[in-house]
């Protein structure tokens, strides 16, 4: 899809941020080096986001405290970022990538049963493409056993992409929402779902405990905090000066960049299988991104 002059700047602005997601396994594997946990560290990321926006916008708190159906928005934003993150920590990253992507599968059925949606023939072949290349990537190398998610990083990734979906469709449902108070929302849940969960399961033995403040983490938890406000200021500006078909296939970039990213640094490796099912995947994402108004 061609991009005129005038668009450049915002199309430029939606590739940085996905960079940045795309790249973002990096960091948060040499935070986890430095003893983060991929939970600890996102919360910490998120809540940095939060202090700024209250810095700037306060009243986005009486917004958010006094929508109840935001909090909808809360839990499926903090879903994703948590899941996701942790995912591309400990897992292969074109793997999780690819099944987080997903969306246009969970998108459908979401929207159907909660915008109301028709299901049209484009939106049926979209499903049927994404459930063929998730059987692809999930079948098991020696055959034999029905194509499920069989590891950690799996379920995040297939989690992660079903609340992102939720998340746009939410997004989407309650666009009459003052913008400041949807932005609360969903960074208040990157901090408030990654932090609750880091809590539990460190309680429960399965994440190591918040270490000790350190310059290294600290500073890296910073840096990595900056990074990701600028993605979103980057794609808050594309988003608004580009028709929605293209800001969905200029994000579509995330994954080429997490991917190669992660054959150059050892978090991922090709095989037929993933770049067969990943073929699948990427078509249905892009007949979303083509389809009337990127969404049926």
């Amino acid at each position: 899809m061609p991009v005129s002059r005038p668009e450049l700047q915002p199309a430029l602005a939606l590739t940085f941020n996905a960079f940045v997601w795309g790249c973002s396994w990096w960091p948060f594997r040499q935070l986890e080096a430095l003893g983060l946990h991929p939970l600890w560290a996102t919360a910490l990321i998120y809540a940095v986001a939060v202090a700024v926006i209250l810095a700037l916008r306060p009243r986005a708190l009486g917004q958010l405290l006094g929508t109840p159906v935001l909090w909808l928005l809360v839990l499926a934003a903090g879903t994703t970022n948590a899941a996701f993150n942790w995912a591309v920590t400990v897992g292969d990253v074109v793997r999780v990538v690819l099944l987080f992507y997903l969306m246009p599968l969970w998108a459908v059925l979401l929207a159907r049963l909660l915008l109301h949606e028709a299901l049209t023939r484009l939106a049926a072949l979209r499903v049927l493409l994404a459930l063929a290349g998730a059987a692809i990537v999930l079948w098991p190398p020696g055959g034999g056993a029905l194509p499920l998610p069989r590891t950690l990083p799996d379920w995040l990734g297939l989690l992660g992409g079903f609340s992102f979906a939720l998340n746009n469709v939410l997004l989407r449902r309650e666009a009459h929402r003052p913008e400041e108070g949807r932005a609360l929302a969903m960074f208040g849940g990157g901090m408030l779902v990654a932090g609750a969960l880091a809590i539990a399961l460190g309680a429960a033995g399965r994440v190591a405990p918040l270490p000790a403040p350190a310059p290294a983490w600290l500073l890296g938890a910073a840096t990595l905090a900056l990074l990701f406000l600028a993605g979103n200021l980057a794609l808050q500006y594309g988003a608004a000066r580009l028709p929605a078909n293209v800001t969905a296939v200029v994000m579509l970039t995330e994954i080429l960049f997490a991917s190669v990213s992660a054959l150059l640094l050892g978090g991922g490796a090709l095989s037929p299988s993933l770049v067969a099912g990943g073929a699948l995947i990427l078509l249905a994402a892009l007949l979303a991104a083509a389809g009337p108004a990127a969404s049926g």
